[in-house]
């Protein structure tokens, strides 16, 4: 029967304050009833009303008869802190109906959704005029994307040549007015690209610098798309999905190369974009391969996702990877046994020398690629006071971390090496898990 940790557990939390309230959920006596099987817990919640909640452990997947629009809420949430912690105090033995009748409708949806996709993809394969269709709405599309092209190669020399030194904080509304334009010529990657540059003027001493950087990153997507046909398959995946030219996932799953693994889930993050989209990265590293994955996923705010990563777990899965000149991005076609952190022995240890080759090998390959995933072994904790770093080799990394976090990992630490996983961003590494000889650590929104 899988378990889990606390930590593990507090950091499938949507927020702080959904954290907070499940660990005040805790007590026993608020739990009247608890129960288990291999497949699920299980539990009534006893407050201003009494709460049916239940969890698919092979997710795990949450659900939950109380009104919140959360998910998890703070009920599944405490639901399964209380069976991470103690898990003697649920009985065991057949779900109620209520349950079991949640857990063959989860079965027979997914199967739905396979014969679904199965069926999708064989009236593709049968349409003749389907390919046909396909190539012409792509070449109305171009012809929009290189009107709009033209236009901001034309905007981005005018920048060089006027010099940073004219900009001010005004000059952000003609930035944005030509990210506008951008959208408007069916390539909304690019005016993402736009703002992005813009959202580094005049912010810190180093903004020219950053500003360049990106601005030049522009410069050579222009010329990628003047010169497309000469691509490969991969880079032109990766020309498209700069663009934000959508890829269809039923296509990914008939086409792409998959992968079978054991996967570890290196870290989760959970973040809100601009345009209330919520976002959920998963970063996977394969026991056997050594190949990295990242598993990408929007929700709106009310929406769930359909599939729960405990970080530091390992999942035995299958994985479809998105076409790209460095293949990161995937799509779970298949997940079967999770065993918890617990349960399994650490990975292969890599050199730093190994990490930094995958990443300069993954940007060399598609330059525009922002974050890519580090497993850092051997390193030490250090602090100034203000900032926390981590000492890798001979290289201090500035860390992206909350106080309270830096001084968990320093007391996990204790002062000895430290294996951290994390983001990196190309100047700074936001850490997602980490774990020594005393335990583990997992970044959570508490």
């Amino acid at each position: 029967m899988q378990q889990f940790s606390a930590e593990s557990v507090l950091a499938l939390a949507p927020d702080a304050a959904s954290a907070k309230a499940a660990n005040g959920l805790t007590k026993p006596g608020q739990w009247p009833l608890l129960g288990a099987s291999d497949a699920a817990v299980w539990g009534e919640c006893q407050g201003s009303s009494r709460y049916q909640t239940q969890v698919d452990l092979s997710g795990p997947s949450f659900r939950c008869s109380c009104p919140s629009r959360k998910f998890p809420c703070k009920h599944g949430l405490a639901l399964l802190l209380l069976w991470a912690k103690n898990p003697s105090q649920f009985q065991q033995g057949s779900p109620p109906t209520w349950v079991s009748e949640w857990l063959a409708s989860r079965t027979e949806r997914s199967q739905k959704k396979e014969e679904k996709q199965r069926e999708k993809a064989a009236e593709k394969a049968a349409d003749p005029h389907a390919a046909e269709a396909a190539l012409k709405s792509a070449q109305k599309r171009w012809s929009r994307i290189d009107k709009g092209v033209a236009e901001l190669q034309q905007w981005l020399l005018d920048q060089v040549a006027q010099g940073l030194g004219h900009l001010t904080p005004a000059s952000h509304e003609a930035w944005e007015s030509m990210a506008a334009r951008l959208v408007d010529a069916q390539a909304p990657g690019l005016a993402q690209r736009v703002r992005y540059a813009a959202a580094a003027l005049l912010d810190g001493p180093q903004w020219p610098e950053n500003v360049l950087r990106r601005l030049g990153l522009l410069q050579l997507a222009c010329h990628a798309i003047q010169r497309r046909d000469a691509l490969d398959e991969g880079a032109s995946a990766d020309l498209r999905a700069l663009m934000g030219w959508p890829i269809d996932k039923d296509t990914v799953l008939a086409q792409a190369t998959k992968v079978s693994d054991q996967w570890q889930v290196l870290g989760v993050v959970q973040e809100e974009r601009d345009n209330n989209l919520i976002e959920r990265r998963v970063w996977l590293h394969g026991v056997q391969t050594g190949q990295r994955a990242l598993v990408l996923d929007h929700i709106f705010p009310g929406r769930v996702f359909e599939q729960s990563w405990m970080a530091l777990s390992q999942v035995q899965a299958t994985l479809a990877f998105y076409p790209s000149a460095a293949p990161l991005r995937a799509l779970v076609v298949q997940t079967e046994a999770i065993t918890p952190a617990a349960d399994q022995p650490p990975p292969p240890t890599s050199t730093p020398a190994q990490e930094w080759q995958a990443v300069a090998q993954r940007v060399a390959a598609n330059p525009w690629g922002s974050l890519h995933p580090l497993r850092c072994h051997n390193t030490t904790l250090t602090s100034d006071g203000e900032r926390f770093h981590l000492h890798w080799d001979d290289v201090a990394l500035p860390l992206q971390l909350h106080l309270n976090d830096g001084w968990a990992l320093l007391a996990l630490s204790g002062g000895h090496p430290l294996t951290v996983q994390g983001e990196w961003d190309g100047s700074s590494l936001r850490p997602l898990t980490a774990h020594s000889p005393e335990g583990f650590w997992i970044w959570s929104p508490v």
